[in-house]
């Protein structure tokens, strides 16, 4: 499955159970790890386990399934898709860790063309 595809897969599913801040960072210029950051905050631990839950099933559905997992019983899950890594935080994870911040170089991607309604996800900064 292409790299887009992918993207539009989970950005969709985490915008379909309510993800704030729902923002893409493409990073494939800076590093080999991955071509895709996909970040998205929850209101609740069991929020971010739902949302992560949502990502995972939608792409599996899709005949993707994940390199590695990680953050599982955390404020921080990680799901490593390869050309995407879909990070889903809690609110206090994600002002802590700031990825943002920390990948600043890489070009946000505006994900609004690719939710099931055409508009920018709750919350979101999509430039």
């Amino acid at each position: 499955m292409e790299t887009l595809d992918i993207l539009k897969i989970a950005a969709r599913a985490l915008d379909s159970k309510k993800a704030i801040d729902l923002q893409a960072i493409k990073i494939g210029d800076l590093t080999i790890i991955t071509d895709f950051f996909l970040l998205a905050t929850a209101t609740s631990s069991t929020h971010v386990r739902a949302l992560a839950d949502e990502v995972e099933e939608m792409l599996s559905r899709a005949g993707v399934e994940p390199n590695h997992i990680e953050g599982k019983a955390t404020g921080w899950i990680l799901l490593d898709y390869g050309s995407v890594v879909v990070h889903v935080f809690d609110r206090k994870s994600r002002e802590f860790y700031q990825l943002e911040r920390l990948w600043n170089d890489g070009e946000s991607y505006d994900l609004s063309g690719m939710l099931a309604d055409g508009a920018p996800s709750s919350g979101g900064d999509n430039q």
